[in-house]
């Protein structure tokens, strides 16, 4: 079935398709659907993906870079050549000068076979997510023509490709029966190691929001307190060092993924990363530049900021960090 909401990003636009609100499993009379005179209900016509908040797992394919752009299963061995060397010209020029740090970090991770190795984390995490489900529909004793989910939205309930933004979990009203209601299909994927978190203001806690985006701003130099008051934050990220301890999933010490599932889409892309980050860890002030990332070595410690959040946090009394000059670009 196509997408009900689609993506145009050669024209910047997002549009959708929807039929008319059912009403006791029925398309409604007119008189049904139309609330007042600028509601009216509907029903998306085609599928809408979901983006679990809060994590990023290895991708099953992705666009190879080239002219083209042409999406590329991660097991093709030209994965392989490309991650070897990532910054070799024959790839294309990236939209902006690479900074010899961020270059050195990079080429460190990239050994080995690190497509395949992406693959094999990729195909494991769409397994976990569907071992989950399908785990999750036999507690309930429901089918595919019964069973639900509940969503939690953060801020933004779509990002730009059309994809809700939320936490998802089996839709189960009574949190103690048929069993203890579990964790978020978000979390309980950090938990197993299959996911990295990945932690993008103001989508963090969509069951703590404040009532506007300017009152969620991070007061200058609190964000360690933040963390410590913040039970979905502590939560997930207790669970991914649990899981690093332990080596599970893309932390085995035998198989680690070490290039994050971010850094194979900007390399791909040749684009470098453009949200800042707030070390979690910090009593900093500072919004570190996005191309300086890595200094906050590991993904549950990283906050990302949007660009174009980044004028609230300097209202508010944060300093953004330079961009890296050009003598440590190459």
């Amino acid at each position: 079935m196509p997408k009900a909401i689609r993506t145009d990003s050669d024209n910047n636009r997002t549009t959708g398709l929807a039929i008319p609100g059912l009403f006791s499993g029925k398309p409604g009379t007119v008189a049904q659907q139309v609330h007042d005179g600028d509601t009216l209900d509907v029903v998306p016509h085609g599928n809408i993906a979901v983006r679990l908040l809060g994590i990023d797992t290895p991708e099953v394919s992705f666009a190879f870079p080239g002219p083209r752009l042409n999406f590329v299963d991660l097991q093709d061995a030209r994965w392989n050549e490309f991650l070897q060397d990532p910054f070799h010209t024959k790839w294309g020029s990236f939209t902006t000068a690479v900074p010899a740090a961020l270059k050195s970090w990079i080429q460190s991770k990239v050994v080995g076979e690190p497509g395949t190795v992406h693959h094999d984390h990729a195909a494991a995490a769409t397994t976990e997510l569907r071992s989950l489900i399908s785990r999750d529909m036999e507690i309930m004793g429901q089918d595919l023509t019964t069973f639900g989910y509940y969503l939690g939205f953060g801020f933004e309930v779509m990002d730009g490709y059309g994809r809700f933004l939320c936490t998802v979990n089996r839709n189960q009203p009574d949190r103690s029966k048929p069993a203890p209601r579990p964790p978020t299909y978000n979390l309980r994927l950090l938990e197993r190691g299959r996911a990295f978190p990945y932690f993008i203001w103001p989508n963090v806690n969509p069951w703590n929001r404040p009532d506007s985006v300017t009152k969620a701003v991070i007061p200058p130099g609190k964000a360690k307190l933040l963390v410590e008051n913040d039970r979905e934050l502590l939560t997930a990220r207790t669970s991914v060092q649990a899981a690093r301890t332990q080596h599970r999933g893309v932390f085995d010490a035998m198989n680690p993924m070490l290039l994050e599932p971010f850094e194979l889409r900007f390399l791909s892309r040749r684009e470098l990363p453009g949200r800042y980050v707030i070390d979690l860890t910090s009593d900093s002030n500072t919004l570190i530049h996005p191309h300086n990332y890595y200094r906050v070595p590991l993904p549950e410690d990283r906050l990302w900021i949007p660009s174009g959040y980044a004028p609230l946090f300097e209202k508010a009394g944060w300093e953004s960090e330079r961009q890296p000059s050009q003598s440590d670009s190459r």
